[in-house]
């Protein structure tokens, strides 16, 4: 079973006859979302600062994670954690999210944007991945051991962000400069914001445990369906993550050819409230927890090409214990987050995943 597609511009072929670029500019809205607030926050009065300021929320990274961290090094240029959390508690208990308790890191993302600031790739980790969960400190001052064979999406119900931070660190020998989270009523009203987001797909879609429900064909999705969209796995390839991997990076392209269409940034009214509702969905580290902070951060992401963001998934394969479950691949995965490090190319072979969740 094929992975339904996502019309969009960028499907052409290169000129040289190349694969088609959908992938190397999915994750661009991530730059597009800093220079909003960049804009807003300048050209707004006080009050309305204010009010932008206060919808961030923040986290102390450094305090709860020590010194027990990956070395800076001088190459290492910046690396963001993003995070999608799926709480099933306030708001988001109406979003027909399921009966889980707590909340889960649904979404994973490791933004790495090179020294020089002129090209970035963001890493996807299956929610699904088998990790080692490092030693933390929950957010009461206790103490959590470390576990082995933990699922990576239980760790941030289990003992929260720091931990989800230090997981990312221990595996992948990458110091995160900062932490970004986006909750699912923040992005459902995201894309109700800007009046919805168009998608095609080619195959029907029918999975009750998301909600959704589509035929094949062209769909303008409100936030509701948007996030039920980007939450389904059953409906699509073997019922895995790794499949719903792939909806979520093609709606994101989506989701900013919609706001390009739009002209956000001629327009401050709208710009304002796409703002408003960007800022309430975030939970940041303290080191980007203020529209100042965020601005500043954006400001220097300026020289960052978005046609040159690649978007690749960490190599893994079906744990031979559990094939409900991934581990990650070696030596794929080794060679990828080395690439990082030392903010070199990524080979071509480091980002072949042996498990594909059944699609193509």
């Amino acid at each position: 079973m094929t992975t339904p597609a996502v019309e969009s511009p960028s499907t052409s072929p290169s000129p040289d006859g190349a694969a088609p670029r959908r992938r190397r500019r999915t994750g661009r809205w991530i730059l597009l979302a800093l220079t909003l607030l960049l804009v807003v926050g300048a050209g707004t009065g006080y009050w309305l600062y204010r009010d932008l300021n206060g919808n961030i929320n923040g986290v102390d990274i450094d305090r709860a994670i020590g010194d027990d961290r990956p070395e800076k090094l001088p190459t290492s240029g910046q690396n963001i954690l993003i995070l999608g959390s799926d709480s099933r508690a306030g708001a988001n208990a109406a979003l027909n999210t399921g009966k889980v308790a707590g909340a889960r890191s649904d979404t994973a993302l490791v933004m790495h944007i090179p020294e020089g600031r002129t090209e970035a790739v963001a890493i996807s980790i299956p929610r699904d991945t088998l990790v080692t969960r490092p030693e933390c400190t929950s957010s009461d001052g206790s103490t959590v051991a470390s576990a082995k064979r933990v699922m990576f999406n239980s760790v941030y119900s289990q003992v929260g962000p720091a931990c989800v931070v230090k997981t990312v660190e221990q595996m992948s020998g990458i110091r995160m400069d900062h932490y970004v989270e986006v909750d699912f009523a923040g992005f459902k009203g995201l894309v109700d914001a800007i009046g919805g987001v168009t998608v095609t797909v080619d195959q029907d879609i029918h999975d009750t445990s998301s909600g959704l429900d589509l035929t094949a064909g062209t769909h303008r999705l409100d936030g509701t369906q948007a996030l039920q969209f980007v939450r389904t796995r059953h409906g699509i390839g073997d019922g895995s993550d790794l499949g719903r991997i792939g909806l979520q990076q093609r709606f994101m392209l989506a989701l900013l050819s919609e706001i390009k269409k739009q002209d956000l940034l001629g327009s401050p009214a709208k710009a304002f409230k796409i703002a408003d509702q960007l800022t309430a969905a975030l939970t940041t580290d303290s080191g980007l927890a203020s529209l100042t902070k965020l601005s500043e951060f954006g400001r220097s992401l300026n020289g960052v090409d978005p046609a040159t963001m690649e978007t690749i998934m960490l190599p893994v394969a079906y744990d031979k214990v559990d094939p409900n479950r991934v581990v990650a691949a070696e030596p794929q995965a080794s060679t990828l987050w080395k690439a990082v490090r030392s903010d070199s190319e990524i080979p071509e072979s480091a980002k072949k995943s042996p498990a594909t969740g059944g699609s193509s």
